[in-house]
């Protein structure tokens, strides 16, 4: 199971236990939840214990991802990429979409690092990155616990192939149904992908100028 042996973190105790369980989600988050949920279920400690420890670390894994694209926006080739065509128009997508963003990138397995580090990079406001990071740990959490404990463990590990499975129905049945609604009130392309709605991206550039300043500072009074 991707390196975490749930039988073996069922068998420790104590703060032991509740650290590990912490710890979890920051090495593999889809194996973490299986693992953790299947220590709740051998009763060597409270189910709710266990499910809020978890979820506090869920969160924790992966709020500091979005300071890696606050981060990157201070290098040079920050510039280079916000430049690219295209980039500007995703930017606005993640901020008008947020929610649905967010939720399709829990519940499908490989987005999530891109796109919470794209929320950094884009600056969405932070609290309401750590909210709706909250809301959707939450509720994956709640899926993955309540079908171990309700339908079984074999049911609760094979939801990690059929989870994303039916995120991703969801999402392209959401995007239908906008884009049938979209073409009803004749608003013309829903997603307008081409150069001419591209934007430059400012705070981009002023970030790599005081950078580039300071970096200047810097080196006269290294001189």
């Amino acid at each position: 199971m991707f390196g975490i042996d749930a039988e073996a973190i069922g068998a420790l105790s104590g703060w032991v236990l509740y650290a590990s369980i912490f710890v979890l989600p920051f090495i593999q988050e889809d194996a973490a939840v299986i693992a953790a949920a299947t220590v709740s279920l051998a009763g060597v400690a409270p189910t709710s214990a266990i499910f809020a420890v978890f979820l506090i670390g869920l969160i924790g894994s992966d709020a500091w991802k979005y300071w890696l694209g606050r981060l990157a926006r201070h290098h040079q080739w920050a510039h280079k990429f916000a430049e690219k065509p295209g980039v500007s128009i995703a930017g606005d997508l993640i901020r008008q979409e947020f929610v649905q963003t967010m939720s399709t990138a829990r519940f499908v397995p490989g987005t999530r690092i891109p796109t919470y580090i794209a929320c950094g990079f884009f600056k969405v406001h932070y609290g309401k990155y750590i909210l709706t990071l909250s809301a959707t740990a939450l509720l994956y959490a709640v899926v993955m616990f309540g079908l171990f404990h309700w339908i079984g463990a074999v049911a609760g590990e094979n939801a990690k192939i059929w989870l994303p499975v039916i995120a991703v129905v969801a999402l392209a049945i959401y995007i239908v149904i906008r884009w049938l609604n979209h073409v009803r009130k004749h608003e013309g392309p829903m997603t307008p992908l081409s150069k001419e709605f591209d934007h430059p991206i400012p705070d981009v550039e002023h970030c790599i100028e005081e950078d580039e300043h300071a970096h200047e500072e810097k080196n006269k009074i290294g001189s």
